[in-house]
């Protein structure tokens, strides 16, 4: 889900390196304005079209990344619903405990307002650096009809899904709304076919899904350079107000995935499952530390159920079944993260999400979530998608890639301790069921 020790140690080198270049770049220009003003030239005739190759790069795959990973999902998760209970209990607790931390991510957006640390005038030369659509974007966000049944449905059933998904022209992503719930639809269909066709659905949206990576993975190749030829671009145009919004979203994202682990899952211990969380997450320290130093899920489910059977003591078909499961589709840092940086991108851009709309980013923050599971740098594009669904100039990723690597090693230790908290309860329920009816 993450890339990997080397690249991302050059990602966040070359984060530092192009905050400093540009640092210097802006403390020459206030003795000597015309090596400023030439450095700016340079950005936008070399810089910028650098890194609009590697944000190109993900934006090609974003359709195509949404309806397969999402329809696999639902495709895949057809065949659960024979487990009764077990499965009930489970994708309960997965949708309530994605949902929490989104709620808890867009809370602390909300709060601390990252975004709006950047001055009218910054804003203003941020706008036009990522396209005159912006402010086009804004305008019409600001011309919509209020949320309602009717909007809803038009946002979701367009007269025209080909036309919708494609957009109004070459320059701009097309409606993500739509696709997913006609991927959920087709995942859906799968499930009523025969298993050997249903499995061949499957395969071939698999398939494609991996191609899909192995697209995202050449894109991240040029994340080492295109990171500080884009964060230097940036801070030489807009100025140093774009560093002090970003390190007050790290912050919050930090704050929001902190209160989710060991406050909402800390209640979930207490209330449902009657463990007392200090000693408990002690007894997890081990696992949480394995999650934050690989930034994968996938790479830490034998040292989670390694975990659950040695030290938590659950019973090994629980935990066999809710921790791989887990490990591909609870993902409550990812939809968090994913929440955050998608309101604090509108905030830095001057588009403002009313609650109906931020109610609709939680649904879509948690499918997405969902369908990005084990795709190494997945979350990109998809929230690529969430920007251009909202009106949101898609290349605004570009302000939050550099500090990405830190806050995936975050959201992934997230991810990991709310799996093993959710296969804890899981447990503790079903042995009160069962001993309640034997």
């Amino acid at each position: 889900m993450s890339t990997s020790t080397p690249l991302a140690k050059r990602i966040l080198w070359g984060l530092v390196i192009g905050v400093v270049a540009a640092v210097i770049t802006l403390g020459v220009g206030r003795l000597h304005p015309a090596t400023l003003s030439t450095m700016q030239e340079i950005s936008s005739a070399v810089f910028d079209p650098f890194g609009q190759i590697f944000l190109r790069m993900l934006f090609f795959v974003v359709i195509p990344l949404v309806f397969t990973s999402l329809a696999s999902g639902v495709a895949q998760l057809g065949r659960l619903n024979r487990l009764g209970p077990l499965a009930g209990r489970t994708f309960g607790l997965f949708a309530a405990n994605m949902l929490i931390a989104v709620a808890i991510g867009l809370l602390m957006m909300n709060t601390v307002q990252p975004g709006h640390h950047l001055d009218g005038q910054a804003r203003t030369q941020l706008m036009q650096e990522y396209g005159s659509r912006a402010q086009q974007s804004i305008e019409r966000e600001a011309s919509q009809p209020g949320m309602s049944f009717a909007t809803l449905v038009e946002m979701f059933m367009p007269r025209n899904l080909l036309g919708a998904v494609a957009g109004p022209s070459r320059d701009a992503l097309g409606d993500v709304l739509p696709l997913i719930l006609f991927a959920i639809l087709i995942g859906a269909a799968a499930t009523q076919l025969g298993e050997r066709q249903r499995k061949r659905v499957q395969a071939a949206l698999d398939t494609i899904t991996e191609l899909m990576t192995r697209i995202v993975g050449f894109a991240l190749r040029l994340a080492p350079y295109a990171v500080p030829a884009m964060i230097y671009s940036v801070i030489v145009k807009v100025g140093l107000d774009v560093l002090l919004a970003l390190s007050v979203f790290v912050a919050g994202c930090t704050i929001a995935l902190a209160l989710h682990l060991f406050g909402t899952m800390s209640l979930w211990l207490r209330f449902l499952a009657g463990r007392s969380p200090l000693p408990y997450f002690r007894q997890i320290r081990p696992l949480l530390i394995t999650a934050f130093s690989t930034s994968s899920s996938s790479a830490c489910l034998p040292a989670s159920l390694a975990v659950a059977h040695d030290d938590l003591k659950l019973s090994p078909s629980t935990a066999g079944f809710v921790l791989p499961l887990g490990a591909t589709m609870n993902m409550s840092g990812t939809a968090l993260f994913e929440g955050c940086v998608v309101l604090f991108v509108a905030q830095a851009f001057g588009v403002e999400l009313a609650l109906g709309q931020q109610a609709v980013l939680m649904l879509l923050s948690v499918l997405s979530a969902v369908a990005v599971a084990g795709i190494p740098g997945g979350s990109l594009p998809m929230i690529a998608g969430l920007l251009a669904t909202f009106g949101i100039p898609p290349e605004g990723i570009g302000i939050i890639i550099g500090v990405d690597r830190i806050l995936d090693m975050m959201r992934t230790t997230v991810n990991v301790g709310s799996d093993i908290v959710t296969a804890t309860v899981v447990d503790q329920q079903l042995r009160s069921r069962f001993a309640t009816t034997a």
